[in-house]
């Protein structure tokens, strides 16, 4: 085995603070198993505007206690760089039901309390926005969530809330990364026991009673006249062994919809997800037990989150008595068209909507021909929200809604990030709406591609596991970068973007500047309103590709007609594109 290599695993072992992680790495050395060790110390896990997130395990490139611990130390030396004050204001800390998440959030809180913050801990498991909205309620300096989201049960992570309640964007990430790098091997950090911090005033836990604030908020969303036949409507929900049915259930059923059935097998946090290998609702089979129980009710609509409640997906009931599953565009699309039309323009607030760039331009059409303001932002809620927040201070703008593709949504401005919980509140609201009249979510739909043009999505997505595989998403990209297509499947490419260098390049035409913040994402603009886009995954070790395709709809053609056509122009523009990528 190589000597460096051998050499920092032994330092790393005696800098840890956790014996089974020790043993983990001693028991690698003594097998000899250079290549998982190798993995494993391939550099620093990296913090980025997501915080932290990987595979639980042992080593500086995984999710652990040390690298928590030596996380917190920098997250409270950036606080405190910026502002002393933080210290009273102090922090919000939660933590889902994945393996070691609530280990992660109690050394989180024994670093923060060391370094003389008051500290605020979920006294249980809690979903994502609650912990997003515990930092306004609070006026918390910064939150912590320990989640993974809707990774595979072997990852965790970390994610950061600035004092605003959205997540942190630069220079915050760089700013606690810096400080990550100074600070000292884990065993050296000082922290204290929660007996310790509860004994020197620097720890309170929150639970029942911000629920009920969170709740309260939650269910003032909905209409001020809701649907009458909401009782009758018929629900299947699950967590997907996640955390959010406490909340879900109390908001549904206080709302006033209380025909609720809850996958039992999914239904209580376990961070092994037994009946599943991704729980991430989008992935295929994932709803497979809530579609058995929502054939075994006759529901009209399958509500599902993901594990740490900050994602939505849902599938409907067509007339024909089908199962459809509806995709993150196109309950975007649902929602924010039901909520223009829903709320009055206020005479003297200009209402707007956001969504990501890689999201169906489709909203932005219906809001501009209902003089609602739309307005794209890089991929991640961290930027919807903090966009929005900008809005509001500079031009007391009134935020209606947000989302992105990704299935995250959020309504209005009580959370300041995705919130599955109360964008279940409102989709719920808008079916019970609908089948007063008769109609269902894709009839609804329908109505909205003959208004807008018919808009048909996808993705494709490779995984590139390991430091060879960010290696190779890096060469596709700047293979991309460097050599762009001209035109694609026969059709012309109008301009390209490149958010990196921040510029847009239209066909024979000079550069001009981009708005957006600089990032790794690559578009290109076809003729007649198609659309490419390129990324590496934030959160996770893929390389996405986004294709969007409007197809126009004749008076008098039927929707499908329309729609085969769309699908048939994204097959081309994919195997184009797909082909120039691979080389």
């Amino acid at each position: 085995m190589d000597s460096e290599l051998q050499a920092r695993v032994s330092a790393w072992i005696e800098q840890d603070v956790d014996p089974e992680a020790q043993a983990e790495l001693r028991a690698l050395l003594e097998a000899g198993d250079e290549a998982e060790l190798s993995e494993r110390f391939a550099g620093p896990l990296t913090f980025g505007t997501a915080g932290l997130r990987g595979v639980i395990g042992a080593g500086e490139t995984r999710m652990n206690r040390a690298v928590v611990i030596r996380t917190s130390y920098g997250l409270g030396q950036a606080l405190l760089a910026r502002d002393a004050g933080y210290r009273e204001r102090g922090v919000v800390i939660g933590y889902d039901g994945r393996r070691g998440s609530k280990v992660f959030a109690e050394d989180t809180a024994g670093v923060l309390a060391a370094l003389g913050f008051t500290v605020r801990l979920s006294d249980k498991v809690c979903p994502t926005p609650l912990l997003a909205y515990a930092v306004t309620h609070f006026e918390a300096a910064a939150g912590v969530m320990v989640t993974a989201s809707h990774n595979p049960p072997e990852y965790n992570g970390y994610k950061v809330y600035a004092h605003n309640g959205a997540q942190i964007v630069p220079p915050w990430d760089g700013e606690i990364a810096g400080q990550i790098e100074q600070a000292p091997a884990a065993k050296d950090v000082a922290r204290l026991s929660l007996a310790e911090a509860s004994e020197q005033g620097k720890l309170e836990t929150f639970g029942e009673a911000l629920d009920e604030l969170y709740l309260a908020d939650v269910l003032a969303l909905a209409s001020g006249e809701p649907p009458a036949g909401r009782g009758e409507l018929s629900l299947v929900y699950t967590p997907m062994h996640g955390v959010g049915l406490h909340l879900l259930d109390l908001a549904l059923k206080r709302g006033g919809y209380t025909n609720l059935h809850v996958v039992a097998e999914q239904a209580e946090p376990d961070g092994e997800f037994p009946t599943l290998r991704f729980p991430n609702p989008e992935e295929p089979g994932a709803l497979d037990l809530a579609k058995a129980l929502a054939e075994q009710h006759s529901a009209d609509l399958i509500l599902a989150n993901d594990p740490d409640a900050d994602r939505l997906a849902c599938v409907v009931r067509a007339a024909s008595g089908e199962l459809v599953p509806l995709t993150g565009n196109e309950i975007g699309v649902l929602l924010g068209s039901y909520l223009i039309q829903r709320d009055p323009a206020p005479a003297d607030r200009p209402r707007l909507t956001l969504a990501s760039i890689v999201s169906s331009p489709q909203l932005g059409t219906y809001a501009a021909a209902h003089g609602v303001e739309y307005a794209e932002t890089l991929t991640g809620f961290k930027w919807i929200a903090n966009d929005a927040l900008t809005a509001l201070a500079e031009r007391n703008a009134l935020f209606v809604f947000g989302y992105e593709e990704a299935i995250g949504f959020t309504v209005g401005e009580v959370v300041r990030d995705k919130d599955g919980i109360g964008a279940a509140l409102i989709l719920c609201e808008l079916v019970a709406t609908l089948k007063q009249e008769g109609k269902t979510l894709l009839d609804r739909l329908e109505e909205l591609h003959r208004e807008t043009g018919c808009y048909v999505s996808s993705q494709r997505s490779t995984v590139f596991p390991g430091q060879e595989g960010s290696e190779t998403m890096a060469k596709i990209m700047e293979s991309l970068r460097q050599d762009p297509p001209s035109e694609l499947a026969g059709i012309a490419v109008a301009a390209f973007r490149d958010y990196q260098v921040g510029l847009r390049t239209p066909a024979g035409g000079a550069p001009e500047p981009l708005t957006l913040p600089k990032s790794n994402v690559l578009v290109w603009e076809l003729e007649g309103g198609d659309r490419i886009i390129a990324r590496p995954s934030g959160t996770e070790p893929k390389i996405k590709f986004y294709f969007d395709v409007r197809e126009p709809v004749a008076a008098d053609e039927a929707l499908e007609a329309a729609r085969t056509r769309a699908e048939e122009r994204m097959g081309r523009l994919q195997e184009a594109f797909v082909a120039l990528a691979q080389g």
